[in-house]
């Protein structure tokens, strides 16, 4: 598979994100710390994704099906946290690419599950390394101290916020 270089256009999300963080409200909300941070993140694995020219939509589905292959597509809908209609497609699409076949199933004939190809098993190898340079990249400068704690902090927002009462009693609206 060819690969295309990243290229650097005009100053860019990443440009106004650090002016916002560093001069504009450097004590602004965690969350929009976070929201900023995955921004540029995904933005960053994007560019590399597009070298091998696979979508970032289709990132969080591969992910899940090289560790689960064979899930419903409610099941693979649920698992990244998307709404099953924008699940079916981005599968129409990377049915489209060769990534994944879906199939009923003769002892089920109701739902549709995914299988990948051997073309999407063989992306691992070539996608995985981008996602874990896009991390390199990201905690360059920090000590292992920092991205210990940093890890620690998150998980701790992670559980308390998969605690917050307007989350677990059910609430209407999400």
């Amino acid at each position: 598979m060819m690969t295309k270089p990243i290229t650097r256009n005009k100053p860019g999300v990443e440009d106004r994100v650090l002016k916002h963080w560093h001069a504009a409200v450097p004590n602004d909300r965690m969350a929009h710390l976070i929201k900023d941070a995955t921004r540029v993140f995904l933005r960053s694995l994007q560019v590399r994704l597009a070298r091998h020219d696979v979508q970032l939509g289709h990132w969080s589905f591969l992910r899940i099906l090289w560790e689960q292959d064979g899930l419903t597509q409610r099941e693979l809908s649920d698992e990244a946290g998307f709404m099953e209609p924008t699940t079916v497609i981005a599968l129409r699409s990377m049915e489209s690419l060769g990534y994944v076949t879906r199939e009923h199933r003769p002892d089920n004939r109701k739902n549709l599950y995914v299988f990948l190809t051997p073309k999407g098993r063989r992306l691992k190898q070539a996608l995985v390394p981008l996602a874990e340079e896009v991390n390199a990249v990201a905690l360059t400068g920090l000590s292992d101290g920092d991205v210990a704690a940093t890890r620690r902090a998150l998980l701790a927002m992670i559980d308390n916020l998969s605690q917050d009462p307007a989350i677990t009693d059910g609430s209407k609206g999400m």
